[in-house]
């Protein structure tokens, strides 16, 4: 900073783009509000049909968060430039105020060329002490320089790294102010200095990597600095050198490593989402380096030998957590799976002898796996970023190559997981905050699922690691289940706003729920989603009788057919496998079923639209809720809920011998009746249906026990069973 220009600078100009910026956030929060409470939640309540469904709502929910992202950088921006503009005012009054001193010291101050300054006794004689005061002088206004410069220089390049993240759009990174940007940028630069070299690294100093990373592993500028300064190449090699060095850690060293490696994927998951040029070079170079065998000698352990991996398995042991750049994952997916699938032989055959070779020593992951399959990594990438599991799944190949796979590898929970993601929408494990409409692309995923599964063959894919995940995704789409096995009325009772709201055959989606309910977990999830739909759809028709064209008599006893029908699959599906002399115990059964009801409560108790998404056809929602946000699909649902987690628990040898024989089947037909029954009666009581309690209660007894009747010869006519 030259001494002339912030001794007579003028911030005026400063100070109008701060007035200028200030207005822009005030404009862009406003567009933003409207954007989210006008054009989404109309374009969300909208029945689309045709191309509309898919992109026209993709292209609105989109442009919805960019207008939230221009909010979060323009904000960013003025903070930035506010903070600078007082810290350079703050330092030029310093700076005439040190002048000012040293004039009543007799020394005068005055610029030199070049930006400089000159400091020099005004008097004669010279004072005694003038060399001292000058000294002083000089080192006070110097200080002052830096100070400003390193403002304005900080600032500049906080300023430029934000602009830099996006290349189309807006940045998500917030800043309160300019040292907290500045702050981000310099200890990133600091954190990849410490990364440069695995084995110079002290344990004081991983601590502190570690703790770094954990604080920032969710900051953009952060995580785009770290992954920039760090480089693809040395990126890898970091990792491959780490799990060599601390291959075989235990307890305390163990969970520190765990936690740095979970705090290292999130943020190279952060820093992808950047597309400054450096990052983009960064992705770019990461996939080439995919075939490239990355190799880590271990000094502690000479005669082991060198650990030797690829970069597939490096990077793919990198990607647990966070959420990955969906068009990274995209390109770095298709180099991956091009190598996954060249093995010859049937679909996902022979590919685990690709990645693990006999006596291996090769372990990038800290815990239960190896790392060794990339696709195990990169399936769980695919978990937490929807958007990239619909794209890779979309592509027929590759969803029966992946799907197939897992009779021969152990990537199960992470295929599972990430086609979950893909027909849902949402990550695993996320609950979601807006509705979240099937395209058309989810739901043909999602009917070669049900195609799948529903193969003589397709029982051997649901095991305890993937049947929670296929019984969640059932559990997505009831609505357009109940049409499939309904069929007739289903266009006016069981209502959905997917692109594509019959994707299943009857007998798929038949077969698909019992092989499912063969896992204890995926039963769980399937009885959830069911009493959920059932209630809501209840509370639906009753609340609004005008949503069928008929009487709601008729509605009413369609929904509790259907309930009746589903519940019986899976009760006949879990006494066919005996699932009930295999009940874990008691208290791991009741602490699963209430993890699960928690999970369902939370996205119910979100709001309308989210609970909704989930598990209630959003059309009904739309035409229920109209202007008013009354509560629908909230409180009845989240009492059925109650009712399975409360009504249902696990007792004692009796209730597990109860699972394993007809008393056991009679159980569930009462309790399916029960819950049916009572999420009626609760509707009936909260919108005040003049409908008569009584009868109502014994069309739904009627109903259910129709439908259950129904599922044993259902199943009878599609499915070979052991009862039969």
């Amino acid at each position: 900073m030259d001494l002339e220009a912030l001794r007579h600078g003028n911030f005026a100009t400063l100070g109008t783009a701060i007035n200028d910026w200030s207005m822009m956030v005030k404009q862009l929060k406003a567009l933003e509000t409207r954007a989210r409470d006008d054009m989404r939640a109309k374009a969300q309540r909208a029945n689309w049909a045709g191309v509309n469904a898919t992109v026209s709502r993709e292209f609105i929910t989109k442009t919805v968060g960019e207008f939230s992202d221009a909010v979060a950088q323009a904000t960013s921006i003025l903070n930035i430039l506010r903070d600078t503009r007082d810290e350079l005012v703050k330092h030029r009054d310093d700076l005439n105020q040190a002048i000012d001193r040293a004039w009543k010291k007799k020394l005068t101050v005055v610029g030199v060329a070049g930006g400089g300054f000159k400091v020099y006794v005004n008097v004669h004689p010279e004072p005694p002490d003038s060399e001292q005061a000058m000294k002083g002088v000089v080192d006070e206004l110097q200080g002052i320089l830096d100070r400003a410069t390193t403002s304005d220089s900080t600032a500049a390049r906080a300023l430029t790294a934000l602009a830099n993240q996006a290349d189309h759009g807006f940045s998500s990174a917030k800043y309160a102010d300019r040292d907290s940007a500045a702050d981000a940028l310099e200890k990133a630069a600091d954190m990849a200095a410490l990364a440069k070299d695995a084995k110079k690294l002290t344990p004081e100093q991983l601590a502190e990597l570690n703790r770094t990373l954990a604080q920032h592993k969710n900051d953009e500028l952060f995580a785009a600095e770290f992954a920039t300064k760090l480089g693809a190449r040395n990126t890898l090699q970091f990792w491959a050198d780490m799990s060599s060095l601390h291959l075989g850690a235990r307890d305390s060293e163990l969970h520190q490593l765990q936690d740095f490696q979970e705090n290292l994927s999130t943020t190279l998951a952060t820093a992808t989402l950047s597309d400054a040029d450096g990052m983009t070079a960064w992705k770019r170079q990461v996939i080439e380096e995919g075939t490239k065998v990355y190799t880590s000698d271990n000094p502690a352990h000479p005669t082991r030998g060198p650990m030797s991996a690829m970069g597939f398995q490096v990077m793919s042991s990198l990607m647990g957590q966070g959420k990955y750049d969906a068009e990274f994952l995209d390109a770095y997916g298709k180099k991956l799976l091009k190598a996954d699938m060249a093995p010859t032989g049937g679909a996902g055959m022979n590919t685990n002898d690709l990645w693990k070779a006999p006596n291996q020593l090769t372990d990038l992951v800290f815990g239960e796996e190896d790392g060794q399959d990339p696709m195990v990594g990169f399936m769980k990438a695919l978990s937490h970023n929807p958007e990239a599991a619909t794209n890779t799944f979309a592509d027929k190949e590759v969803f029966k190559h992946s799907l197939e796979s897992i009779r021969y590898t152990d990537r199960d929970a992470a295929v599972a997981g990430a086609l979950e993601a893909a027909v849902l929408g949402t990550a695993v494990g996320e609950v979601p905050s807006e509705p979240v409409p099937r395209s058309t692309t989810q739901a043909e995923i999602m009917r070669m699922v049900t195609e799948t599964i529903a193969q003589p063959d397709g029982a051997s894919l649901v095991t305890k690691e993937t049947g929670e995940h296929f019984g969640r995704m059932a559990s997505g789409y009831m609505p357009e289940i109940n049409r499939a096995l309904y069929g007739e009325a289903r266009n006016s009772v069981f209502l959905t706003d997917s692109a594509d709201p019959d994707p299943f055959s009857q007998t798929d989606v038949g077969r698909f729920l019992y092989e499912v309910a063969q896992d204890p977990d995926g039963a769980r999830q399937i009885r959830f989603g069911e009493s959920i739909y059932t209630a809501s759809s209840l509370e639906a028709h009753i609340a609004n009788p005008s949503l069928y064209d008929g009487e709601t008599k008729e509605a009413i006893t369609y929904i509790a057919k259907n309930a009746g029908l589903i519940e019986g699959i899976v009760a006949h599906s879990e006494a066919d496998a005996q699932i009930g002399s295999e009940l874990g115990s008691e208290k791991e059964e009741n602490d699963a079923r209430k993890r699960t009801g928690d999970f369902m409560k939370a996205i119910i108790g979100v709001g309308i639209g989210a609970g909704a998404a989930a598990l209630v056809p959003q059309t009904v929602a739309g035409a229920v809720i109209g202007a008013t946000a009354s509560g629908y699909f909230g409180g009845i649902s989240g009492m059925a809920v109650d009712r399975l987690i409360d009504g249902r628990q696990a007792d004692g040898a009796l209730d597990r011998a109860l699972y394993a024989t007809g008393k056991g089947l009679d159980a569930h037909l009462e309790s399916a009746t029960l819950q049916t029954q009572d999420s009626a009666m609760d509707a009936l009581k909260l919108h005040r249906s003049d409908l008569p309690p009584d009868a109502t209660q014994h069309w739904i007894n009627d109903a259910v026990r129709q439908g259950w009747t129904n599922s044993d010869s259902f199943l009878e006519d599609r499915h070979k069973r052991p009862s039969a």
